[in-house]
């Protein structure tokens, strides 16, 4: 009688245990988690790895089977953790001083187009409109005492992975043997970098070695092409892993370009001279406003970053917004991570840092239902249950400055109006010719390159100023369609 007792007890321990362990295991897994909260922004704190540095042997992220995103509880750290390892592998120095995506991935254009060298350097930089409604970003003459405002430059780079699937997709769709609805994805390992440029005289001098900087052709106002030493401003790195064909969207940015708005105060305040800001306080929404078809914002050298980290607060009081994203756990999880990378880099990048990044909460779905989710569902959503996750008012200063919000005052920015990538960047066509639904839309890369390489049916004459022509009237519908599409975004979210 007695060893039965001391069995049935040790059975008791036994599952007690077994017990405890399953509770803490599905805890820091984010299984326990309320409806409006992200079940995966741990509240413990969010770090880089030893195995990143020095820079220059940086790896490149796991991304694929054996990666944190190979199973069905990812952890909100995992994400910042790829963005912050990818930026560092692409932007690891090479030995003979460049940079690893300069010389590694494929600069084009936005149409996909591959950017011929000019004046033998490696860079060449012609693009200077932003998303949205063209928008073009300048600098603040009184920055470094110059005479006039420097213009930013982008440039695009992709990897093969990425350019052979929309080359492969896009004829598949052009020659009618897909349909323009599909459930087609990039691959694991597909990457898009947007990279932001400045000339590096419109840099105080006293900051100037603190940029990566290149010389790089330039197109001029005539068109002809310049050297200059171009300073990298900002990034987008875009990439896929395993279970989110939607890619990890994340940004990064050089420290101290512009303020960010102070939401308990109601406006915005530079004691000093900034890049993109003129010393002084501002309040509104004019500063980060540009109006179709102008040339300029509605007021010069006062942009500012309307949430930092692209975390939405509310206004007046500075609280957390109530989204799909558990706060402040994903927040601190960015300045964590950004502090641990910055105490251990050592050369010119440890003045950058990551801004955020959105994904979407594909944790426990399967490989179609992820498909279909992006196709059928409001992924631009950021109300609490829907998908979103990460930053999900996401910008950055040098890339999205007049696109932030599409509000008309701060006051009427509210969960159901935040702007982030999915915003843009979402499953439908914008060729309204040929309407349809797909997760390779999500990149407009391949939406530009389908309708760039769509078979003309009215094009006559095969001289080269005829082809020039018919080239330069393609883009031009390119971009008359997308800033439709954006439009009827902002219309449906009224």
């Amino acid at each position: 009688m007695k060893k039965k007792y001391v069995i049935i007890s040790l059975l008791l321990i036994i599952i007690i245990a077994v017990g405890l362990w399953l509770f803490l295991f599905n805890k820091n897994n984010g299984i326990y988690q309320d409806g409006a909260s992200y079940a995966n922004a741990s509240a413990d704190s969010c770090n880089c790895e030893t195995s990143w540095f020095p820079h220059e042997q940086t790896p490149a992220p796991k991304e694929g089977d054996g990666s944190p995103f190979d199973n069905e509880n990812t952890t909100n750290c995992d994400f910042h953790q790829w963005s912050w390892q990818k930026f560092l592998w692409v932007t690891k120095p090479l030995s003979g001083g460049n940079l690893f995506f300069l010389d590694s991935l494929d600069l084009v254009t936005p149409q996909m187009e591959p950017v011929a060298p000019q004046l033998g350097l490696k860079l060449t930089l012609s693009s200077i409109n932003q998303a949205g409604f063209s928008a073009v970003l300048r600098s603040n003459p009184k920055y470094n005492n110059a005479a006039a405002a420097d213009t930013v430059y982008y440039s695009i780079h992709v990897n093969a992975l990425l350019k052979d699937k929309a080359v492969l997709m896009a004829s598949l769709i052009n020659s009618g043997k897909l349909p323009v609805s599909n459930l087609e994805t990039f691959p694991v390992g597909a990457l898009e970098l947007k990279v932001s440029w400045i000339n590096i005289n419109a840099i105080a001098k006293a900051q100037q070695q603190n940029y990566f900087t290149i010389k790089a052709a330039v197109q001029n106002s005539k068109g002809q092409y310049v050297e200059k030493t171009m300073a990298l401003l900002g990034m987008h790195v875009v990439g896929v892993v395993k279970n989110h064909p939607e890619f990890i969207w994340a940004t990064f940015e050089h420290k101290d370009m512009a303020p960010v708005y102070d939401k308990k105060t109601n406006s915005v305040t530079a004691a000093n001279e900034m890049l993109f800001y003129e010393k002084g306080t501002s309040s509104g929404i004019s500063g980060i406003k540009w109006i179709r078809n102008a040339t300029s914002p509605v007021v010069e050298n006062k942009a500012f970053i309307l949430y930092e980290y692209g975390v939405p607060k509310n206004l007046n009081t500075g609280d957390f917004m109530a989204t799909s994203q558990a706060e402040p756990a994903n927040f601190n999880n960015i300045e964590d991570i950004n502090k641990c990378v910055a105490s251990n880099l050592k050369d010119v990048f440890k003045n950058y840092f990551y801004n955020g990044s959105v994904w979407l909460n594909f944790d426990g779905v399967s490989s179609e239902g992820q498909k279909k989710a992006i196709v059928t569902r409001d992924i631009a959503s950021a109300l609490p249950d829907s998908l979103a996750r990460g930053s999900v008012n996401l910008a950055n200063i040098t890339m999205e400055t007049y696109t932030q919000t599409f509000q008309k005052d701060l006051h009427d920015i509210n969960n159901s109006n935040l702007v982030s990538c999915f915003y843009c960047h979402q499953s439908a066509n914008f060729d309204k010719s040929r309407p349809g639904n797909s997760p390779l839309f999500l990149s407009h890369l391949f939406g530009d390159y389908l309708l760039f390489t769509k078979p003309a049916t009215a094009l006559t004459g095969k001289n080269a100023n005829n082809l020039d022509n018919s080239r330069a009237k393609r883009i031009k519908e390119i971009e008359a369609l997308k800033t439709q599409q954006l439009v009827d975004f902002i219309n449906a979210k009224k």
